[in-house]
């Protein structure tokens, strides 16, 4: 038998420390050839194929579908064929497959001072098993100190349906309703595979089940509880007569009451994070700990508008001019080194929100574009979140970020100032309200805005300074 060989889960251009197996296409015992598709991995941001660097017999796979493996951790190994196609040795392959190297006692992860080094979902950088110093330092993920292990996640049922958030993501993507899709994956999961033959052949689907709409897994029906019919014959007994540690399913009042005691548990079943919501809650409490925020908050008088404004283009319009303004906001900072720097161009992170959790993109040169060029790219990247296509060069790197929670609710906010950006502008929900104006009042739209600043790097005179030229561009008619 010929010396077999370790192929370590690559950093797949993403600086991220772990990564989740969506799909081996392969198993135990079958040869493959070099550059064959040997697994899908999901990362916080895209599900990735990720290739066979060898060609020859598969003699071990970590984990199945669902387990999270660790970034430089032992992906698969492999008997070499050397009679089939084999990588030259030393040829470059674009990823880092070695083993990662021990982090230092107490080291903790430190945002990167240059997110556009590499292309990354939100920033990219190297992994901290190659460096402590270069750390992701994107809006959502990042790369975090972790330990070389595999830890198992089982697909979640949502409405009756058990699937990997990809393969409900290709679900969507496809048109498939995944509550009629057969299920050949472990405990009735509906797999990658499955989700594909359905939208290739749509015979093949279950039909619709009873009591769904067409709204598929998220329509089912949920079945009412029988509640108890309160006693009429015996009386309850009285507070004398009952021992401490007796409770009745009736309050003195005759009321229904709450039966289990405080130390039960309630429903429900802990879910291990992944993706895109598990770097989420790396990353903030990252810049948590490291950032020094502060929010002013103002509401701009939108009552001059034209009809037909774009409230998003406005928004973005009156950042760049903010920021050509007062340059302090549109910069990065390195807190380590107390370095600043200052960005000629305007890229606007912009928040996306999903179920799968919270995207980034990066809209572009933003200073250069006018009105119908940033609705276009918008909805570029608007659709390229949705259906998990984005490439990852367009989640890193921007200079100042947007969030436009207001399509939803919310007056004012304290958004998250994510390292190196030292700004974030956040717009509520749009609204009316009472003007005084000469003899008089009027009813005028206004926009609520909030900034938070990172007051290590800008003063509040800079930052009250760009809320005003933010204001005074979104009070012009158009």
């Amino acid at each position: 038998m010929s010396e077999s060989k370790t192929f370590h889960l690559p950093d797949l251009g993403e600086g991220l420390p772990d990564a989740t197996i969506v799909e081996w296409f392969v198993k135990e015992g079958d040869v493959i050839r070099l550059d064959e598709p040997l697994v899908s991995m999901e990362t916080a941001k895209a599900v990735v194929e990720v290739p066979s660097p060898v060609s020859g017999k598969v003699l071990k796979l970590a984990g199945a579908a669902g387990d999270i493996v660790v970034t430089g951790s032992m992906l698969a190994m492999f008997e070499p064929d050397a009679s089939l196609p084999q990588r030259a040795e030393g040829q470059d392959t674009g990823h880092h497959h070695g083993p990662p190297k021990p982090a230092a006692v107490g080291a903790t992860s430190v945002a990167n001072p240059t997110p556009d080094a590499a292309p990354v979902a939100t920033d990219v950088a190297p992994t901290e098993t190659e460096t402590d110093a270069d750390a992701d330092a994107g809006t959502v993920v990042g790369a975090m100190q972790s330990s070389n292990a595999v830890h198992t996640e089982q697909a979640i049922a949502v409405g009756g349906v058990k699937a990997m958030p990809a393969v409900r993501a290709m679900a969507k993507k496809l048109g498939v309703d995944l509550s009629r899709v057969r299920a050949s994956g472990a405990d009735g999961a509906v797999t990658m595979q499955d989700v594909k033959q359905a939208a290739a052949d749509g015979s093949a689907m279950l039909p619709s089940p009873v009591g769904r709409g067409a709204g598929g897994e998220g329509s089912q029906h949920p079945v009412a509880r029988a509640r108890p019919e309160p006693s009429t014959t015996t009386p309850a007994p009285s507070a004398e007569g009952r021992r401490g540690d007796q409770r009745t399913a009736l309050s003195a009042s005759g009321k229904p009451m709450r039966t289990q005691p405080p130390g039960v548990s309630v429903s429900g079943q802990p879910e291990q994070l992944k993706g895109v919501r598990r770097n989420m809650a790396r990353v903030m409490a990252d810049a948590h700990a490291k950032v020094v925020p502060t929010t002013l908050s103002d509401d701009a008088d939108i009552h001059a508008w034209t009809p037909g404004n774009d409230m998003t283009g406005r928004l973005v319009r009156a950042i760049v001019r903010a920021c050509k303004a007062v340059p302090a906001m549109n910069a990065w900072f390195d807190g380590d080194k107390l370095t600043r720097t200052l960005h000629p161009q305007v890229d606007i992170g912009i928040a996306v929100d999903t179920d799968d959790g919270l995207f980034v993109p990066a809209l572009r040169n933003a200073d250069l574009l006018d009105a119908g060029s940033v609705r276009e790219s918008i909805n570029r990247l608007r659709t390229q979140v949705e259906d998990r296509s984005i490439p990852p060069s367009e989640l890193t790197g921007y200079t100042i970020s947007l969030s436009n929670f207001g399509m939803f609710a919310g007056r004012y906010a304290t958004p998250v100032v994510v390292p190196p950006c030292v700004a974030i502008v956040a717009a509520g929900r749009a609204r009316h309200q009472v003007t005084p104006v000469m003899g008089g009042f009027e009813s005028h739209k206004v926009i609520p805005l909030s900034v938070t600043f990172d007051h290590r790097a800008c003063t509040g005179g800079e930052a009250a300074r760009f809320l005003k030229a933010m204001i005074d561009d979104l009070a012009l008619p158009g």
